[in-house]
Parts: C-alpha cells; structure tokens; sequence
C-alpha cells in the first residue's frame, strides 16, 4: 500500500540554519511562493533568510492537486502561468526530475452543451497569448481515457502543453536548491511581528530573536490575513478548506489531468491517482468572514451551493473565534501554538469521490482509498492574488491570496515579485493583483474559481 507523503509536523526538520543577525530580504513562509522568490532573490546574489513556522511546504504547497495549467486562468495570470511552466520544466531538468513534473496537459470535461460556449471562449483567450488550446469530442474524451470511460461527456478542452508534479516533493527539493545558493532557510521558527522605525520595516522578530532587513515578504498563505492584521493592516482574504485523497495504485488509462463539474483525477508517480471534488468546498465561520462580507457578498451566491459550512473555525487555526488578533514580541504566537494547519478529512466527501470515479470508470470498480487529507486554500473575493508592496508598512511587500492555484503559478510569481525586490521593472502587467482595488473603489471582476 502506498502511502501519500504530505509534509506535517512529524516530517523531519531539514533547514535548521543559525539565525542571521541581518540580512538583505526576510521571506516569511516557506510554500511554494516563498522558496521560488528566495531563489530568485539568492541566484542575483542577495542574502535572504526564509523562516517557515513549521515545515517547508507542509501546508498547501504539498496539499494541492499537483496541477501546473495555464489552462482557465484569468486571463491577467495567463501569462505569468505560461512562464510558470517554463520554469517548472525548468527547474525539474536542473534538479535531475526531482520534482516529478511531467507533460500530460489539463482537460476540462463538460456534461451538459451549454458549457461549451464557455470552452470556446478560452480556446479563442488562450490563442491571443499564443497558446494552444483545443475543444474535444466525446470519441477524442473515450481516447484520452483508453476507451475505459463512460460515455458521460459532450465535449472538453484540453491544453496539451499543461503539466502535472509532486508537490510535496517537488518544493521541497527547490528549497534545497535555494540552500545551495547560500540562502539561509529555518524551519520550526515564526516570525512573530515585523520591526518598525518611524512605520518603515527595519527588520522582524522571530521566536529565535531579531534579524535586520532592508525588505520583508509575507508569503504567509493563509496566515496572511492574521500576521497584516496584527499591525493594523486588513486584506479580505478567507480560507477554504479542500479535502483530496490517493487511491491504491491503477492502470495507467488517463492521458491528462481532467476535472468536469463534480471530480478532478491526476495520475500519481507512485500508480494511484490523486482526487478531488471540484464542486465542494467547506468554509469555518470566524471574525474574517463577517469582517470581509462587504468584499465577498457579490459572489455568495454563486457558490452558496458549493460551500459546506462549519459554525466555528476549529480551534488554533487562524480564524478561529479563540485565536488572538495581537501579541507582544515577547509573546508565543498563534503560528508558534499552530505550525501545520493539519484540517480534519471528513468521510463522507471521500466516500463521494470513490462513487464519482466508479461512475465515470466502472470497469475499475470502486478504487481503494489509501489515503486523504484536507487543506486550507487562502482565497480573495475575486480568485487572484494581491502581490504588491503594502503602502501602509514601508519595506513590506505582500504575496497572498493564490486562491487555489499556487502551486503552478509559483516559479512565475517567485520571478515577479524577486525583480520587485531587487527594484527591476516589471515584466508582466501586475495591475489587476494591486493592494489598493479593495479601498480604490474599484468594482471586483471575479477570475476563474477553479
């Protein structure tokens, strides 16, 4: 039986660095999103410190469902996703597959016509950026399955050029990379709050003492929300929780990841397949909820239907009812009392998923779960990431919100936000991920939830 190597807090301590006195860019949070900017930021030659308040990638970073797709973004993340895949393949070769990165492209799945028209119109966005998409009949959906498919769908789409990794071990093995550089890297050690000088960032304060620092970057996921409001700065950010599992190990009958409206496959290394339902999130009522309603409002009932609710967010996470909303530097924080957001999986979406797939593949009767787990996606009201310095605190700069999508978009957004720190300009077009559209009056347009 194989078992699903999600990172937790029993994962081994493998960066145990002595604390630095000072250096050059603190990089709060080791996911995805931290280790990519910490490499950028140490190939051009700076020192970065990179504390993880528990293990590196243990939260969603290693709990997603190692997609890489360029496929359905927003159309502002598109080309960022593009460079994505690049560096992913990239970094892949480098570190001799390590990664698991692997080029089966993402198919989404349609039952009913009327979702067609929408796969068109991502064919035609998708061609404006010079990528290749295309629209699939249901003979070409039985192909891409082996033939071992129900007849359950009326057409599809699929980018080929989309891929698929390992996620806990692929940024693990980029963290090691980044250490290789010199980069200092701690696990086991929260940042407790940052040091200010006249409201500029002067350094932070970690459990292990002080360091000074010219920049910080909060790429703190869904603690984000809880470390900014602590210094007096709000973001509208909530977490999700999403439940994934593994199954025993399967023939090798699905060409490329696909998802339609109910359940998301991907094909493991190790044999088995990775599911998810894709039309099933839980969301645990706190503070953050009723404080960021105004933002979130506008798409409640759109996904009323798809949210499952609990009354109270479970105890230590960050929006639970107990959870304190500030500290002393001298204080032990909630991320020191939580290291890994570690949610509880419940049997019931499991025991779903095992009925879609043996609706869709009946040939495979129903597949034997061997494992499962639950994750916290850090969500913005219009499902992209702000990535942008925080005006309020001078020398911070603010990457949060992934949504759902970080783990693909990681090496991209590294890049964007490294060459923000080193002062370079930028290469893509960042206005739609700006701090400000919350408090500019701008009216939300809602991206892609998928």
């Amino acid at each position: 039986m194989h078992k699903a190597s999600r990172i937790t807090l029993a994962t081994e301590i493998k960066f145990n660095d002595p604390l630095p006195k000072a250096v050059d860019v603190v990089i709060i949070g080791g996911g995805v999103i931290g280790v990519f900017t910490a490499l950028n930021l140490a190939e051009a030659g700076k020192r970065v410190l990179l504390c993880e308040k528990g293990r590196i990638a243990a939260e969603q970073s290693s709990r997603n469902w190692g997609w890489i797709r360029q496929q359905g973004r927003d159309e502002s993340e598109l080309p960022i996703a593009m460079e994505s895949v690049k560096l992913w393949k990239n970094i892949d070769q480098t570190l001799q597959g390590k990664c698991g990165i692997k080029n089966t492209g993402v198919a989404y799945l349609a039952t009913k016509p009327s979702e067609l028209a929408d796969f068109e119109q991502w064919v035609e966005t998708a061609r404006k950026h010079g990528l290749h998409s295309e629209m699939l009949t249901p003979a070409q959906i039985k192909d891409g399955f082996s033939g071992k498919a129900a007849d359950h769908w009326v057409g599809g789409v699929r980018t080929p050029s989309d891929c698929k990794g390992e996620p806990w071990q692929a940024v693990p093995a980029v963290a090691e990379y980044v250490h290789s550089f010199g980069a200092t890297l701690i696990e086991n050690c929260a940042v407790r709050c940052l040091e200010l000088q006249a409201g500029h960032v002067t350094g932070v304060v970690t459990e292990m003492g002080t360091v000074a620092c010219e920049q910080v970057l909060l790429a703190g996921g869904a603690w984000s929300r809880l470390f900014l409001g602590a210094h007096g700065v709000n973001i509208p950010q909530l977490s999700v929780l999403a439940t994934a599992a593994q199954t025993a190990p399967l023939p090798d009958f699905a060409k490329t990841n696909c998802v339609d409206e109910e359940l998301a496959i991907r094909r493991r290394d190790d044999g088995g397949y990775t599911l998810a339902l894709a039309d099933r999130h839980v969301f645990p009522i706190g503070r953050d909820g009723f404080a960021s309603l105004k933002h979130w409002l506008p798409e409640t009932k759109r996904i009323w239907n798809h949210t499952a609710f609990i009354l109270a967010a479970p105890k230590g996470f960050p929006d639970a009812w107990s959870t304190p909303r500030s500290w002393s530097a001298h204080e032990v924080t909630p991320f020191e009392h939580m290291r890994v957001l570690e949610p509880p999986v419940a049997v019931d979406v499991v025991e779903r998923m095992q009925s879609r797939f043996t609706k869709r593949f009946s040939s495979f009767g129903q597949p034997e779960i061997t494992d499962s787990w639950s994750g916290m996606i850090d969500a913005m009201p219009d499902y992209v990431p702000i990535v942008d310095a925080v005006t309020q605190l001078p020398g911070l700069m603010l990457a949060t919100g992934m949504s759902g999508h970080g783990f693909g978009i990681g090496p991209g957004f590294g890049r964007v936000i490294a060459r923000r720190l080193l002062g370079l300009m930028d290469e893509h077009d960042l206005n739609r991920f700006r701090f400000s559209r919350f408090t500019d009056g701008s009216v939300l347009q809602p991206g892609p939830s998928l």
